[in-house]
């Protein structure tokens, strides 16, 4: 059964998106959306995929966490339900295999900026702002931090992602299509009050032990040091962007390696379907 189209991950979304009809997805739906979405960004010939390309997808080494190592007939159950959720289509017409597409701009009601960086939450889950600016901006240009903020703000508005830590400097963001029992976990681990929604940064729950033991003595107090020189804040910010510089390099490394690697599966697909169509 067909039940998608073959329209090109270059079509944007209309400007009258209907209603999203996106819902918590378990951890291996949510790995195969944001594969789909990535490689639909970078890998447009290779797209839409097969069930060996994505699973391979899934479990690269790179951009990824959890790592995954996702067998066939697992993935090919998820692919059922997120068809029946509406948020992927199996397109026929490459032979003996079929492919699969996303329909992500209509379920999460997102734009093409919004889904890289929700296609990256998928794939990694929690990150601050600042990493998530790295990794998204190989799929759909994002000059910086400052301009990814609203659009992580849009995203937030629209509930599909939300924050762990405070704004600013070093905050944690990531998406809501987690299930209930991980969303609380999730929360528990950056100390967040699920009911009040606030942000703390993470924190540690003492042991038995811990309460036990006696508070430790309080050191006499020692000569004053002289104070220790501030660091220029020109070196310091040139030393952030060289920084950045060399993590934009790396993702751009890894962006390399995954296209070989899916052009290598679609290549073995190309071939399995030669072999069909000969008889051999």
């Amino acid at each position: 059964m067909n039940d998608g189209n073959t329209t090109p991950e270059s079509a944007e979304p209309q400007s009258a998106q209907p209603q999203p009809k996106w819902e918590p997805i378990s951890a291996i739906e949510r790995r195969i959306l944001g594969v789909l979405a990535e490689k639909a960004k970078t890998t447009p010939t290779a797209y839409p995929m097969s069930l060996n390309a994505i699973c391979t997808g899934a479990n690269q080494k790179s951009n990824r966490f959890p790592l995954m190592n996702l067998e066939p007939e697992n993935a090919e159950e998820s692919l059922d339900r997120l068809r029946e959720l509406g948020a992927v289509g199996m397109i026929e017409g490459y032979g003996r295999v079929s492919k699969y597409r996303h329909y992500l701009y209509e379920w999460l009601g997102a734009d093409k900026v919004e889904l890289a960086v929700m296609a990256e939450l998928l794939l990694r889950g929690a990150q601050t702002v600042g990493e998530l600016r790295g990794r998204a901006a190989r799929m759909e240009p994002i000059r910086d931090v400052a301009a990814l903020r609203p659009i992580v703000a849009s995203l937030i508005a629209k509930g599909l992602v939300f924050s762990l830590t405070p704004e600013g400097r070093g905050q944690v963001v990531t998406h809501a299509l987690y299930k209930p029992r991980e969303m609380e976990k999730l929360q528990a681990q950056y100390g967040q009050d699920a009911d009040a929604g606030a942000a703390m940064v993470p924190t540690k729950t003492p042991t038995d032990e811990e309460m036990a033991e006696p508070a430790a003595p309080v050191a006499p107090a020692r000569e004053s040091q002289p104070p220790q020189p501030i660091a220029d804040p020109s070196v310091i910010e040139a030393f952030q962007r060289e920084i950045g510089e060399l993590r934009a390099q790396v993702a751009q490394l890894r962006n390399d390696v995954e296209d070989l690697t899916t052009r290598q599966s679609r290549t073995d697909d190309d071939l399995r379907d030669l072999r069909d169509a000969l008889g051999a």
